[in-house]
């Protein structure tokens, strides 16, 4: 058995970084998104569209990002990722300075594919690292990136939303194509150890065959119904704040502590995985997300709003961290790249999915329904995660 390749702490560093610049477009994009689409759409339901299609570029852009980080490795792929960042946000602003929503969209969209790219930088952290036991704090130091993106991303909104006055918002994506354009030297300088000789040879089992494992079905479940929510919820809440009499800036600090929530958590996660194991963290997350729910239905004050907002990041840290630690246990070193690549399809799949319908689920529907739906889709995937822990108990007791 070969050993795991030495952790690199410079290569954690430079991602850490890398998180926290690329880690701050999706604020940008999801709190301004949609009152970009109000202002530049006829039809109130298709305001939330660029942030839909900017979550539909993230999904389909997962695929061929693992393929160019298969073929040509993870630092390309990155850079590519970083360069089009860059361009995305150009063509929004652009987008705004015409009044042109469909080239809006476009910006937004094409912004997906620097995302996925910046999710993975969690899977790079991994390759980081080597040692198993050490995986899990290794997701948590990288992410802990997004702490610093929760404070750039929704100042940067307030800071420059208004830089242009005649036309409002063209600042805050002119601002989002500087920071990917930062990242660039940071993502050139980024040098992982090279694979083990058991990650690129040994018996590999076919794809159908691993996602029919109960390993990856909790995990991959456990990750697309807590980032999905998230999403879900985080995309709604600015209009359905602004829609409540509130501002565009208070809807936009309620995103940035929304984020920061998503990621302090980061500094204990992988502790607390350490000392409690994966699947109870994962569960505490889901339970934490069902809570904030429960404090959204409760009213309509601006305590009620971020309160659910804060919580629901906890929530989404805790669940998705811990999924992403559970899905190590699924795969070979030699089937991670495809594993991943499908784990991250499937996920940011259902979060498109579930963007394009919160405009009209709240236009229509309405803010409590929306959060009252949720529950049960929580307590299925708790169920899920009590099974598992079962099993696994079941088999170490066999194994004795």
């Amino acid at each position: 058995m070969s050993a795991p390749a030495p952790a690199s702490p410079r290569a954690l560093h430079l991602l850490f970084a890398a998180q926290s610049l690329g880690g701050a477009s999706p604020p940008i994009i999801i709190s301004l998104g949609g009152l970009v689409g109000q202002q530049l759409s006829a039809d109130p339901t298709a305001a939330t569209l660029p942030v839909s299609l900017y979550q539909l570029g993230l999904a389909l852009s997962t695929l061929p990002a693992a393929w160019v980080m298969q073929r040509h490795g993870r630092r390309p792929a990155y850079v590519l990722g970083a360069v089009l960042g860059v361009l995305s946000g150009l063509i929004a602003a652009q987008g705004i300075a015409q009044q042109d929503f469909v080239l809006f969209c476009l910006g937004t969209a094409l912004a997906g594919f620097y995302a996925a790219c910046v999710q993975s930088y969690r899977f790079a952290a991994i390759d980081a690292v080597g040692d198993p036991g050490l995986q899990a704090r290794a997701i948590s130091r990288v992410m802990l990136g997004g702490l610093i993106a929760a404070v750039i991303g929704p100042q940067l909104v307030i800071w420059t939303r208004d830089a242009l006055p005649m036309t409002p918002f063209a600042g805050s994506f002119y601002g989002q194509a500087a920071l990917a354009l930062l990242a660039l030297p940071l993502l050139l300088a980024l040098r992982l150890p090279p694979p083990t000789p058991a990650s690129v040879s040994g018996p590999a089992r076919p794809l159908g065959a691993i996602v029919r494992t109960p390993q990856f079905i909790v995990a991959c479940t456990a990750g697309v119904v807590s980032y999905g929510l998230m999403a879900f919820l985080m995309t709604a809440t600015p209009m359905a704040m602004v829609g409540c009499g509130f501002s565009v800036g208070e809807a936009a600090l309620g995103v940035q502590w929304h984020v920061l929530a998503m990621f302090a958590p980061s500094f204990v996660t992988g502790r607390l995985m350490a000392r409690w194991g994966k699947l109870p963290v994962t569960a505490l997350g889901l339970l934490l997300t069902s809570a904030s729910g429960v404090i959204a239905l409760m009213g309509l004050e601006l305590l009620h709003f971020w309160g659910a907002l804060i919580l629901l990041g906890v929530g989404w840290n805790f669940s998705f961290i811990g999924a992403t630690a559970l899905l190590t246990e699924s795969y070979r070193p030699t089937e991670r790249a495809k594993v991943q690549a499908l784990n991250d399809f499937l996920v940011f799949g259902t979060v498109a999915l579930a963007s394009f319908g919160s405009g009209r689920l709240l236009h229509t529907a309405g803010w409590d329904a929306i959060n009252a739906g949720m529950l049960p889709l929580v307590a299925a995937v708790l169920l899920m995660l009590a099974v598992q822990a079962w099993r696994q108990r079941a088999a170490t007791t066999t194994a004795i």
